[in-house]
């Protein structure tokens, strides 16, 4: 109920200025809001949305009174609902999306700037010419004449919608279009100042059905598809606007656009303007509370019980004031807000050409336009190519294509490929998801140029091989595919996706494979990974602040930054053969375990300790094996005594168990007996104490690639200080 009243307040004002900025007459306006309010509102599909006479449709109608007449154009009106109707029975509600929002936000900013200067002269006195170019021409000459009461009244309008939007809420409860509209009407009566006022005089009493337009058919038709188009697709972008206001349902688009199409019928048979969904007073509704299409309805029987029990109120409203509100939201109607949002996505031209065709030409022109210019820059995103070409220190050349190679990107593509100096060694990266014909015979036909003159040209693709497959002969699909991502870098070199054009290497296991394959990850790294890690490097550069001692085995299973999905600078990490952390001063005497404690607890401040083990570890299998395994590696057996705490618990735990299970049953033990280690180490202990460190055991299963957690066992190796 509250909600209703608000948008009743603020539809009344909006109406009759729109009919008013149309040509039609002034109950026109009303009466559409009525019709919006209930018949839109009961059978739409919008829990909030309010429709009513949009100013953005004033242009067409004002043109369509102008050429067919009155009558005529409400037929015209009836006959656009039935379109909307149709296209909502035949669920074509989602298709009004595809239009361009800066193209709509140019149309109603053209709108409003037409708007605002039809009626400036309104307000000064005058009278409106028929397009916006021959109103700026007379508008010099409208201000040197004498204005008198006319522009007083309309200057207070304006003064007092300014001045509204800086009032305290308590004051703004009064919507400002009335508080404008009151305040002049009042003002003009008290001092009797010489102002038109609005002449309602059998406006709801003199109906007539509407008659057929006379002239071109084919003319009829198309202003027909006109107001049937800008109403439902201004209401379904409204619809989709106010959804995120409210935590109701969502609109049902094509429920919506069936509603808008029954109630223009009706609005058109009664002697109504177009309707369709309006921001303003759907936003009102929305945060006066609104939940549901109850207040929409009640809105519309408000303004019913205000037309024909208190119309005789709105003769009191001066022409200038109506005229001066009309300016005041033309000017609104231009929205930086709109402007900043399209910027972001680069098309402030298409919102300019809708704007100034609009303004220039017309609505219908302008909106064309606006579609065209949309439809050209979207061609071209598609379609677009992106060539970077550079030099490494070493003399290759490193490029990269990226993009959609369509034969609209060849004579770029080939004007870079060509600048590449002949016999160069060239690493070429196609990061594409489209490749037509003409594209790869200009790519293939470089490439065999290049070649030919002493070049060598490495061609890696990042997603789906375009180019290999077509050189190869395969079937090409004319669509574009989803891009699959680049090989993950965590994949071993073995798992990695072959690529169409790789360098022939040693075969495998052989001394120079592994130079090879680091040499490749290297070049790979820095074509794909560096560009995109380099900021956090640059900051980390500075100095390195981990959160975390990281003593895990050197295993080369182990991945530490995968198994914790950590990322550069998150971990202070120490590998040795089976993640033993020597206890301090035994022997044989080893200072890089305690060194590395040292500065992590010490000098980084690290929070956690975490010794990570694995299941099938190497070094345990050898402690297990009494040294057996580890028999001729002499380095190895002086190292494994640092794991007999280990084993004594493991004895201790597990007894004279030798089953399948005991390797992995040490490795665990052995996390917990390492953790035990670290608290010999006299600061780590006074930290664990003091809470200030935290000691972590995780093992990690291989097979199942899960990690566990491992509680450190309590006993009484840590030492005192």
């Amino acid at each position: 109920m509250p909600a209703s009243i608000v948008v009743f307040l603020v539809a009344v004002p909006l109406s009759l200025g729109v009919a008013m900025a149309s040509g039609a007459p002034l109950a026109s306006g009303l009466i559409a809001a009525v019709v919006g309010g209930v018949v839109a509102g009961a059978l739409g599909g919008s829990a909030v949305q309010v429709s009513g006479p949009a100013a953005g449709l004033s242009l067409v109608v004002a043109d369509l009174v102008q050429t067919y007449g009155w009558r005529a154009t409400c037929m015209i009106t009836l006959l656009a609902g039935a379109v909307q109707l149709l296209l909502g029975v035949f669920r074509a509600a989602r298709a009004a999306l595809a239009v361009s929002p800066a193209v709509v936000h140019g149309m109603l900013a053209g709108v409003g700037v037409v708007i605002a200067l039809s009626q400036l002269h309104v307000v000064l006195g005058g009278s409106p010419q028929r397009s916006a170019l021959a109103n700026i021409i007379e508008l010099p000459g409208q201000l040197v004449e004498p204005h008198g009461h006319k522009i007083a009244v309309g200057m207070l309008t304006i003064g007092v919608l300014a001045l509204w939007m800086r009032l305290p809420k308590q004051v703004k409860v009064v919507p400002a279009p009335l508080a404008a509209l009151l305040v002049a009407a009042v003002t003009a009566w008290a001092f009797g100042w010489d102002v038109t006022r609005i002449d309602l005089s059998g406006a709801f009493t003199e109906w007539a059905f509407p008659v057929l337009p006379q002239g071109d058919w084919h003319m009829v038709v198309a202003a027909v598809l006109l107001v049937a188009l800008l109403a439902g697709v201004e209401s379904l972008l409204c619809s989709v606007a106010v959804d995120s206001m409210h935590t109701g349902p969502r609109a049902d688009l094509d429920q919506e656009l069936t509603g808008q199409g029954v109630a223009n019928m009706v609005s058109g048979a009664l002697g109504g303007l177009p309707l369709a969904g309006v921001i303003v007073r759907s936003t009102t509704n929305a945060r006066a509370g609104a939940r549901s299409r109850v207040s929409t309805i009640l809105h519309g029987v408000w303004v019913l019980v205000f037309a024909i029990g208190f119309g005789w109120s709105i003769q009191l409203i001066p022409i200038e004031a109506l005229a001066a509100l009309l300016v005041f939201i033309g000017v609104q109607m231009v929205n930086l807000g709109h402007i900043r949002k399209v910027h972001g996505h680069g098309e402030v031209p298409v919102y300019i050409v809708t704007m100034a065709a609009v303004i220039l030409l017309g609505l219908a022109e302008g909106v064309l336009f606006g579609l065209a210019l949309a439809a050209l820059l979207a061609l071209r995103r598609l379609t677009g190519v992106t060539v970077r070409t550079r030099q490494l220190p070493d003399g290759r050349y490193h490029a990269t294509i990226s993009g959609s190679l369509t034969f609209l990107g060849v004579p770029r593509l080939t004007q870079e490929l060509r600048a590449i100096p002949a016999g160069a060694p060239v690493d070429l990266d196609l990061n594409i998801d489209f490749m037509d014909n003409a594209a790869f015979e200009a790519i293939h036909a470089w490439r065999l140029d290049h070649e030919r003159l002493g070049g060598t040209v490495d061609i890696d693709e990042l997603h789906d091989e375009w180019y290999a497959m077509a050189a190869s002969g395969v079937r090409m699909y004319p669509a574009k595919t989803l891009s699959s991502g680049p090989d993950r870098s965590w994949l071993p070199w073995a798992h990695r996706r072959s690529r169409a054009s790789q360098r022939v290497e040693p075969p495998h296991g052989t001394p120079g494979q592994a130079d090879c394959r680091l040499t490749e990850g290297a070049r790979e790294f820095h074509r794909r990974t560096a560009p995109l890690v380099r900021p956090i490097f640059t900051e980390l550069a500075r100095k390195q602040q981990p959160t975390h001692l990281f003593i895990t085995c050197a295993d080369s299973r182990i991945v530490p930054s995968l198994i914790t999905a950590s990322g550069p600078g998150d971990l202070f990490t120490v590998r040795n053969i089976g993640n033993l952390v020597p206890r301090r001063g035994t022997e044989p005497h080893d200072d890089s375990m305690g060194a590395a404690i040292e500065y992590a607890t010490q000098v980084l401040g690290v929070h956690t300790i975490t010794v990570c083990g694995h299941s099938g570890c190497g070094a345990m299998a050898g402690l297990l094996s009494g040294g057996v395994k580890a028999g001729s590696l002499p380095s190895m057996r002086r190292w494994l005594r640092h794991g007999n705490h280990s084993l004594a618990r493991f004895i201790e735990t597990a007894g004279d168990r030798l089953d399948a299970d005991a390797l992995d049953l040490l490795c665990k033990v052995n996390v917990q007996q390492q953790l035990d280690n670290l608290r010999t180490y006299r600061k780590v202990d006074d930290q664990v104490r003091a809470g200030r460190l935290k000691l972590v055991g995780l093992y990690f299963d291989i097979g199942s690639a899960r990690v566990h957690m491992l509680p450190p066992v309590s006993s009484s190796l840590s030492v005192k200080a």
